[in-house]
């Protein structure tokens, strides 16, 4: 696919919100290790919301701009505001109906730009930044023209940096208070935005 269409984007939002919803126990598990075990439960509903807005988009940027907001002003807590976050950055780097691979992979590094202004968690710091840095990342380095090749770089790249939270400590946030405890199980943050990722590629 050589250009992603709004359509396409809304497709791949909904197979994301799917996907989440078939392991939110799981994420909450994660959470409930060295957090308050709501993940699963927080994504989904930030999630549902964002499906929601965009279901009414017709281009990007004003789409975007929307389900930025209306996640941060309908839901509460940092993973709405991350998510939030994500789109509002994209929404500064996206515009019109149709965009190609090299637009493609401007909106998703405008999603992390954004999301590091309102995090100073770096990757190897066990959060969801170490799914999401290796991601864009990837997608940057790869040449392809073909959009789902670009989309499943990343995804490929952000379960490989979800997986190796497994062995790391929390430097972050709450859960670094658990030290050592918190080696041994991926982070729920890393596992669940690894899961949108590879949804947005699959869903193409």
């Amino acid at each position: 696919m050589t250009t992603l269409t709004v359509e396409t984007f809304k497709a791949m939002l909904r197979n994301a919100l799917t996907n989440i919803k078939a392991r939110e126990d799981e994420f909450s598990q994660l959470d409930a290790v060295i957090g308050d075990g709501d993940h699963g439960q927080a994504i989904v509903t930030a999630l549902s919301v964002i499906v929601a807005t965009a279901e009414k988009g017709t281009e990007f940027k004003t789409m975007l701009n929307d389900m930025g907001f209306d996640v941060m002003l309908q839901v509460s807590g940092s993973t709405s505001t991350l998510l939030g976050a994500f789109f509002l950055g994209m929404s500064d780097n996206a515009a019109g109906t149709e965009l190609d691979a090299t637009a493609v992979k401007a909106m998703f590094a405008g999603g992390l730009a954004n999301v590091q202004k309102q995090t100073k968690a770096q990757k190897g710091d066990k959060t969801m930044m170490d799914s999401l840095i290796p991601a864009i990342d990837a997608m940057e380095a790869c040449t392809s023209e073909d959009v789902k090749e670009v989309l499943t770089a990343g995804a490929v790249a952000a379960e490989a940096g979800a997986l190796e939270t497994v062995a790391m400590q929390a430097n972050f946030g709450r859960a670094r208070n658990y030290g050592e405890r918190s080696v041994g199980h991926a982070d729920s943050g890393a596992a669940s935005w690894a899961c949108m990722l590879s949804s947005f590629a699959q869903a193409i």
